[in-house]
């Protein structure tokens, strides 16, 4: 069995979900003085490779804790569609489909090729992985309710477009150059009644959940078909949590 490690390292420098507060690591002991060392973590649940639960946009939903194992391990697919993504473009899933086959109650990563802008990369662009990466439209998300998929994995910022997010108010002279490249305003290409992040509060009540800031070694899997797992801290009362995600590939 081939193990490949879909996480991105987490550090000082790993930029948190825009307005969250940054991770912080300090010792508070030391070899020196105590002869042990001792460090104190503190960070938001949505920064770095991490799993949304329901409970983050949904009061009733599970939290972390309340997930079995067994939906956050499965039989999937990686599909890269990174030759034809740019700067705020949309993907459905017709272009998910002409890739690969993707069958009821599968996990479904996607390579949308914006790891490479991550904190971490040569080409690291934090504007750019948080604010212009690409993002699904309201087909692809009505597809995923129709395909029953255990859960959802991209390699950015957000599983919603950036311009259906916070982001679009944060960064009003982006949201313009997206609508000039889009060739239409973001009303309307979000106009559906659920259009506000319909990838968290359409599918959450659904029991479909994400996971997020995927990357690690995703580019030697594309278009496969393996298993794939998410391995969550066990946080009850926690909307998120930070994880590994890992591919399995028979040899």
């Amino acid at each position: 069995m081939k193990l490949y490690d879909l996480t991105q390292p987490i550090g000082v420098s790993t930029p948190p979900w825009p307005t969250f507060k940054p991770f912080e690591l300090k010792y508070f002991k030391r070899l020196s003085t105590e002869r042990v060392n001792g460090q104190i973590v503190t960070t938001p649940n949505h920064i770095g490779t991490h799993l949304d639960s329901e409970r983050h946009f949904w009061t009733a939903g599970r939290d972390i804790a309340s997930i079995p194992m067994k939906e956050l391990f499965g039989e999937g697919v990686v599909v890269d569609l990174s030759d034809v993504m740019g700067d705020y473009d949309i993907y459905d899933s017709k272009m998910i489909e002409e890739r690969i086959e993707v069958k009821e109650g599968d996990i479904l990563i996607i390579n949308t090729g914006y790891h490479k802008y991550s904190w971490d990369q040569p080409e690291a662009d934090e504007e750019r992985y948080f604010m212009k990466h690409p993002g699904p439209n309201m087909e692809f998300a009505n597809w995923v309710m129709k395909k029953k998929l255990k859960w959802i994995g991209v390699d950015c910022g957000a599983a919603d477009h950036p311009m259906n997010t916070v982001c679009r108010k944060l960064r009003p002279d982006l949201a313009k150059e997206a609508e000039k490249h889009l060739g239409d305003s973001l009303d309307n290409i979000f106009s559906h009644k659920d259009s506000r992040q319909f990838m968290h509060t359409k599918l959450f009540p659904e029991g479909i959940i994400h996971a997020e800031n995927l990357g690690g070694e995703i580019n030697k899997l594309s278009n496969k078909r393996l298993m794939i797992g998410f391995f969550p801290w066990k946080g009850v009362d926690m909307e998120a949590s930070i994880g590994r995600c890992v591919a399995f590939e028979k040899e």
